[in-house]
């Protein structure tokens, strides 16, 4: 029985240690080498700070940034551990909705989101400005929900609007030959604009 076992425990250590020790170590070492920025999750820093990821949104709640998509992700309540409350971008708990078009609690959602934003009949509010994205994490808007925010962030910094579009437009980029903006990305030169041009 020992000459049938032998191999089997021999052939299992060999195998967890390629599997679980080499293999790992293997490839975390050549991502460190090749891809160290995407490796260690894409930070971004500012002046030595760790501010964000460019995969990963944030919530901008001020007037004076632009502001993401919104997200769907929650957490435990800290009140009741078997219950969930709102997170959003919440990294450890991606996740969308899951209410389809025809959930009233959708249709509510973004009926009072089209409002808030000042939406009419005649001035669309961009989708990606009241649908969430289906990681809830989506770290970047279309241009023209981008756009739709200019003026709101221009006044809020006293800054003219052109140069704030001019702005968007340097910060689109294509994904797939889909054009996107990463918002923190944005918000961060748009620090770096009203520190230049002297306004706060």
């Amino acid at each position: 029985m020992l000459n049938q076992l032998r191999p089997a425990i021999t052939l299992m250590a060999l195998f967890s240690a390629l599997t679980g020790l080499a293999y790992p170590l293997a490839v975390t070492g050549l991502a460190q080498l090749v891809l160290t920025g995407p490796a260690n999750g894409s930070l971004v820093s500012r002046d030595g700070t760790v501010v964000g990821s460019s995969l990963i949104g944030q919530v901008f709640t001020s007037d004076r940034y632009f502001q993401g998509r919104p997200s769907a992700t929650t957490a435990p309540d800290p009140k009741d551990s078997s219950k969930t409350v709102e997170a959003p971008y919440n990294a450890a708990n991606s996740a969308g909705s899951n209410l389809g078009p025809t959930s009233q609690k959708l249709v509510d959602r973004v009926k009072t989101s089209v409002q808030g934003l000042g939406g009419a009949p005649d001035k669309p509010v961009p989708a990606d400005a009241v649908t969430t994205s289906a990681s809830g994490l989506d770290p970047d808007i279309a241009p023209a929900y981008a756009a739709w925010q200019v003026p709101r962030v221009a006044a809020a910094r006293g800054l003219p609007a052109d140069a704030v579009q001019a702005l968007v437009a340097a910060h689109t980029a294509h994904q797939f030959d889909v054009p996107i903006v990463n918002v923190l990305a944005l918000n961060l030169a748009l620090d770096t604009l009203a520190q230049g041009s002297g306004r706060p």
